[in-house]
């Protein structure tokens, strides 16, 4: 069976070590902005939320990739380097915002998993990202979270 980013919200500490070893694992320096994962803070909330890619089941990063640079390997959505020519349309597709661009490496920064043991899961004090078998209760669950996060985007944009 395979495995999920579970994103739980209300775990969140806003303590930003997910995008700390991030950076530190994927360009080996601590640099938040190289980093896969955000931490966004809705202070009319009061809650913080760890977001990154979901890795959707059809991906419009992937579909406005013009060189085929972006494909599903196993569960998660990635983004060959070597094929990228870095017109950041991926960027522009994304509807949750979560690609961005390394302008000092000149290369899209997308969560690829860390090859199937997200580091941002294993390093969360708290538990607010975990990596966990994909079964229907969790997908239950994340479809849940999804919901209450647009009821919070909605409220949001009012």
């Amino acid at each position: 069976m395979s495995k999920v980013l579970m994103i739980s919200p209300d775990k969140c500490i806003s303590c930003r070590t997910c995008e700390i070893i991030c950076s530190f694992t994927k360009d080996n320096e601590i640099n938040p902005k190289n980093s896969a994962v955000s931490v966004l803070t809705y202070e009319e909330a009061l809650i913080s939320v760890p977001i990154m890619c979901m890795h959707c089941e059809d991906a419009a990063c992937e579909k406005v990739c013009p060189v085929g640079a972006i494909k599903r390997v196993d569960n998660a959505v990635v983004v060959d380097h070597e094929k990228c020519i870095g017109c950041k349309m991926c960027i522009s597709a994304c509807p949750l915002g979560n690609i961005t661009f390394n302008s000092k490496q000149k290369k899209i920064v997308k969560c690829d998993l860390c090859g199937g043991d997200p580091q941002c899961a294993k390093f969360c004090p708290s538990g607010a990202i975990e990596y966990k078998e994909a079964t229907p209760n969790n997908l239950n669950r994340k479809k849940i979270i999804a919901e209450k996060f647009k009821e919070l985007f909605e409220e949001v944009e009012k």
